[in-house]
């Protein structure tokens, strides 16, 4: 299957990062990224790289308060931190209830202000976790165990929460009843490339893949229809692929965190991402 975007399309935002994992926007226009020796970036629209803060560990899934105002980091053998713009940061969980989070890999907040967790646990052990936190920290066990939790997205309706089972190629597919409770998942979409990584959505409802383990991006739309994006078979311009973000002046382009080079890349997509609640109209 050819790539719907040549990867010669896709060109170096930035450079010079420690093994970025995940990335974010912010309300203006700055991009921020973790790296893997627990650095904090942010990058402004040049490309051009700060360090805001050092959080003591790899710095995995992000994802800004719907204020704008603080990011919430997943941070290997730490927890889930929070991290004002300045760079002062403090531990917001370590825990949800009686569940001690071991691998806390991708954060997500809802149009609520409520903030959802994937713990990953050890790999092929099926022993991770869906987790859901309030703003207070108070937090609880969605669902589990399941396979190597990863990436999450949401329905722009929020009646269905998507995540991804790295070691089994798959997305699972939850829906949200009016109760707030999750129902039993069901498989959305598999052999999604090899080890998919992380999810975002598009106004259409198409759901983008990284996958790490095969340099691509696939799309998955509503029909559970997949297509392949993107693919570097050298692994240069998408290097182990983790996350991505829509950005760009049209909101319709994606940057690529590469957790195997020390880059953030980008390409033209030509559909609007769908934003998330720190990016949405006030």
């Amino acid at each position: 299957m050819d790539p719907e975007i040549p990867i010669e399309r896709f060109d170096v935002f930035a450079s010079g990062l420690d093994h970025p994992e995940c990335c974010a926007f912010d309300r203006d226009g700055n991009l921020w990224a973790g790296g893997e020796g627990g650095q904090i970036y942010r990058i402004d629209q040049t490309g051009k790289s700060e360090t805001i803060a050092n959080l003591g560990g790899f710095c995995a899934g992000l994802a800004f308060t719907p204020d704008d105002r603080e990011l919430l980091v997943c941070v290997t053998g730490v927890g889930l931190v929070r991290v004002a713009k300045t760079g002062e940061h403090l531990v917001f969980a370590t825990s949800a209830g009686e569940h001690k989070i071991v691998a806390p890999n991708y954060v997500l907040f809802d149009g609520r202000g409520r903030i959802y967790l994937t713990d990953s646990g050890k790999w092929m052990q099926r022993n991770g976790f869906l987790l859901r936190f309030d703003q207070d920290g108070r937090g609880e066990v969605l669902a589990g165990p399941l396979g190597y939790a990863n990436g999450l997205a949401l329905s722009a309706d929020e009646k269905h929460l998507f995540m991804v089972e790295s070691d089994r190629d798959s997305i699972l597919r939850f829906e949200i009843g009016n109760d707030d409770e999750l129902q039993e998942p069901e498989v959305f979409a598999d052999r999604v490339g090899r080890f998919p990584d992380g999810l975002a959505t598009d106004v259409q409802g198409n759901l983008y893949v990284t996958c790490y383990a095969s340099d691509e991006i696939w799309r998955v739309n509503a029909k559970r229809d997949k297509s392949l994006v993107a693919h570097d078979r050298w692994g240069i311009v998408l290097g182990r692929p983790t996350n991505l973000a829509f950005g760009g002046k049209n909101f319709d382009e994606i940057y690529v965190a590469n957790l195997g080079r020390t880059t953030i890349t980008r390409a033209k997509l030509g559909i609007r991402g769908q934003p998330p609640p720190n990016l949405q109209v006030q």
